[in-house]
């Protein structure tokens, strides 16, 4: 099964996220987050709504501050280093908006060999590929994923 990692913050990018995660679901693959709020909670929340699966790895100590749309959630008690945890359990990752741990995220995804599509308005960052719509970022992540084999 294939796994696509969505990273991002903002509230501004909910609506983005949130298709972006049903349209991932709608294409068979496993939606990964950092399962808190904003992006990662609308792309949990489309996904769980088209009947999908996903996967929120906190960086806690507890399930607690897990966004209620996960299936699974995974407890690092690392902060920010789970970030590396996050990038590296997808085949390929989406950036939704973010701010600096989505750049961070951006660079260990790309470290580690992992198509990263950054959805408009985004980071500028070489190695990368833009999409114009959330349709656009699935069908480049789904198209990469399948390419790769990371899984």
């Amino acid at each position: 099964m294939v796994q696509v990692s969505v990273i991002g913050s903002g509230t501004e990018h909910e609506d983005q996220a949130e298709e972006v995660g049903r349209l991932l679901a709608e294409g068979g693959a496993t939606v990964v987050t950092g399962g808190l709020g904003e992006v990662m909670a609308a792309a949990s929340r489309g996904a769980k709504e088209a009947g999908g699966t996903t996967i929120g790895i906190l960086p806690g100590e507890t399930r607690a501050n897990g966004n209620p749309w996960l299936d699974h959630v995974v407890v690092t008690g690392i902060g920010h280093g789970r970030n590396l945890a996050v990038v590296a359990s997808g085949d390929a990752v989406i950036a939704v908006g973010g701010r600096y741990g989505t750049l961070a995220e951006i660079g260990f995804a790309l470290t580690l060999g992992r198509p990263v599509v950054v959805l408009e308005p985004g980071w500028q960052v070489e190695g990368t590929q833009r999409a114009q719509s959330p349709a656009e970022a699935v069908e480049f992540a789904l198209a990469a994923a399948l390419d790769t084999g990371v899984s």
